[in-house]
């Protein structure tokens, strides 16, 4: 079955920086496009970026220069470099693949709060 694991959040002052790792089984993760995504509370799910199988990446304006989406498909994970951090980044983040659901309990999500 689908398992999604998301680790790496925290709190940090505005500028700081985090790297959120999702480690992912029970599907092929070479084949698929994973994304990021946050929501902050009474907010919808917002898709933060994406990087498809071939390597291509999508980044929503307001992380665009301060996030870097990577994966590692020997340890099936993507990973989410977050510099630059603002307060408005605050949210728990999850992370899924292109047919699931995103935001919706895959994973636990990690928390991020920056002050």
């Amino acid at each position: 079955h689908v398992q999604l694991v998301e680790s790496g959040g925290g709190s940090v002052q505005a500028g700081g920086s985090l790297r959120l790792s999702c480690t992912a089984s029970g599907f092929t993760f070479d084949d698929s496009d994973m994304g990021w995504y946050r929501q902050a509370p009474g907010n919808e799910c917002e898709l933060v970026s994406t990087i498809s199988s071939d390597g291509s990446t999508y980044y929503t304006d307001s992380v665009k220069g301060r996030f870097t989406i990577s994966q590692d498909n020997a340890k099936n994970t993507v990973y989410l470099q977050m510099n630059s951090l603002k307060p408005e980044d605050t949210a728990v983040y999850y992370c899924a693949a292109d047919f699931l659901s995103p935001c919706a309990g895959w994973g636990q999500g990690t928390q991020v709060t920056v002050s």
